[in-house]
């Protein structure tokens, strides 16, 4: 009996002991693309630790790629205690499903509702918080400085009608006013981003991203109408469909366009003798009662509602969370932090997008393809080619669209 009580102790014992081991290891996948993405995210891992030493961390680095496919079966079977994921739709998906843990508590303790105002309703489902911003990226008009000067164009457009004013001082002077490369069908999504967010606003935009609203709504014919008057001026380069971004790019780098909608993470691409000639500013206000929104895909990490070690996961988000980790992200993934109180980045272009995104007051939308279902992003994009193609078959495409919102949603 006393060997049974003894051999009994020592199992509850060991069971003790591997408990607190576990609970004491602290599980994270990252997502990462390239090694100085690893290296951050490694380096803010164990600066982690040094802060909380009783904390052994696993981590699991894993391709982008890869990444995307395994999530699921992660999150669905031994998750691990913190991911890497993006906001909006993406998080929702999860969310809905009910595979990440409510971080609700966590905004409010750590008041990040002031710190990350911008993002909250990106970072929510359902009135809940599901995410922790961590970097975005800026939307807005690349241009060119000189050849706005020789243009005779006076300053940045903040209007939709000085926007169509330049464009016309640009054509007469023999300039194209916009370079897309159409054929990478997500730099056309943005333009219909923005000319929907400035038209209708954005609860408008994530309603019908939701697939709440049809497309053959007014409104919706409203933003395109907006969009083939840009086309029927011919302010876009011509054959826009056969370029690519990187196609399309030599056209403002040869001062053959002057502007381009583009995120700010092409920046680092420019040419070095070019980089000083170009500015940044953001798209123009189209109705002035309509709150202002911006696109800024943001970066996230959650705790999936099955982890492990919810505490030490906790007690690293609110580490991530703060202004200087933020930062320290942004440089080294090459994005803008999402804490406001983060500091300024140094880099003209990227400090302008950082105010653009810190001040906006009408919400910051995830983009088109990541702010609605793969399914209906691919269909509504088909169909932005088709209207570039031939804008006279504007209410074919809508009517085409509509059908596909019915058959996704499975509305009636």
């Amino acid at each position: 009996m006393k060997k049974l009580f003894c051999t009994s102790l020592l199992a509850a014992l060991l069971v003790s002991a591997l408990g607190s081991a576990a609970a004491g290891t602290l599980a994270v996948n990252i997502a990462y693309k390239g090694a100085s993405q690893r290296a951050v995210w490694q380096s803010t891992l164990d600066e982690f630790k040094k802060a909380n030493p009783d904390v052994d961390i696993k981590a699991a680095f894993v391709e982008e790629e890869a990444y995307k496919v395994q999530l699921p079966g992660w999150l669905s079977t031994q998750a691990p205690d913190v991911i890497n994921w993006h906001n909006g739709e993406r998080m929702a998906f999860y969310a809905s499903r009910g595979l990440l843990e409510d971080l609700s508590e966590d905004w409010k303790k750590n008041k990040w509702d002031e710190v990350y105002a911008s993002t909250k309703d990106a970072s929510s489902y359902k009135g809940k918080q599901y995410a922790l911003p961590t970097v975005y990226y800026s939307w807005g008009l690349f241009y060119r400085k000189d050849v706005f000067k020789t243009a005779g164009i006076a300053g940045e457009p903040k209007t939709w009608e000085e926007l169509l004013d330049a464009c016309n001082k640009l054509k007469a002077a023999g300039v194209t006013p916009f370079a897309v490369g159409g054929r990478d069908s997500w730099t056309l999504a943005g333009w219909f981003d923005y000319l929907d967010l400035r038209l209708n606003g954005n609860v408008f935009h994530q309603q019908l991203m939701a697939g709440e609203i049809p497309y053959t709504d007014a409104r919706v014919k409203k933003v395109y109408t907006a969009w083939k008057t840009l086309i029927d001026n011919k302010y876009f380069i011509d054959n826009s469909l056969s370029y690519d971004l990187d196609g399309a790019q030599p056209f403002l780098f040869q001062g053959k366009a002057a502007m381009m909608l583009m995120g700010t993470f092409i920046a680092k691409g420019f040419p070095p003798k070019l980089a000083a000639n170009m500015g940044y500013f953001q798209f123009p206000i189209i109705d002035a009662k309509i709150p202002t929104a911006e696109d800024g895909p943001a970066e996230s990490i959650h705790i999936p509602s099955k982890a492990r070690n919810k505490v030490d996961a906790h007690r690293f988000l609110a580490f991530v969370g703060t202004p200087a980790i933020s930062a320290k992200l942004a440089e080294g993934l090459g994005s803008l932090p999402a804490n406001s109180k983060s500091p300024e980045p140094t880099e003209s272009i990227s400090r302008i997008g950082f105010q653009i995104l810190s001040n906006t007051k009408g919400g910051i939308a995830q983009f088109y393809d990541r702010d609605m279902t793969k399914e209906m992003a691919d269909e509504g994009m088909k169909g932005m080619q088709k209207f570039i193609s031939d804008p006279a078959k504007l209410d074919e495409v809508l009517n085409e669209l509509e059908q596909s919102r019915k058959r996704i949603y499975k509305k009636t």
